[in-house]
């Protein structure tokens, strides 16, 4: 068992829930069950996943715990993007929490190449 609170990726993800709730308070109101409630959902997903893979036992399921993060990641990078096309996140807003959910993608995939080659 590791202790996620330790690995940069999640420590990089939780800041990334922290901006995303700081960003969306600023969404229409009436997104409250809709965009909001599915950015906060696919960003929190992320540090989630990352924790429950590290608390499994055995680097299998560390690795699938990291692919579901990835993909939860994959889905925010588009729900970003539909924030931005519907002019809730301005551009440098944007392109600031895009950039940060890139850097993530690209731990989350040396980390999961890391594990297959322990394996």
């Amino acid at each position: 068992m590791r202790d996620f609170k330790k690995l940069k990726i999640w420590q990089r993800s939780h800041q990334l829930v922290l901006l995303i709730y700081k960003a969306t308070v600023k969404f229409p109101k009436e997104e409250i069950y809709g965009l909001i409630s599915q950015i906060r959902r696919s960003c929190i997903s992320i540090p989630a996943n990352i924790a429950e893979g590290c608390g499994r036992s055995g680097e299998a399921e560390l690795n699938r715990f990291m692919g579901i993060a990835m993909s939860s990641a994959s889905e925010l990078e588009y729900h970003l993007l539909l924030a931005h096309d519907l002019d809730y996140l301005k551009s440098k807003e944007y392109e600031q929490l895009v950039a940060e959910v890139s850097e993530i993608k690209r731990m989350l995939t040396a980390y999961i190449k890391k594990l297959r080659a322990e394996s």
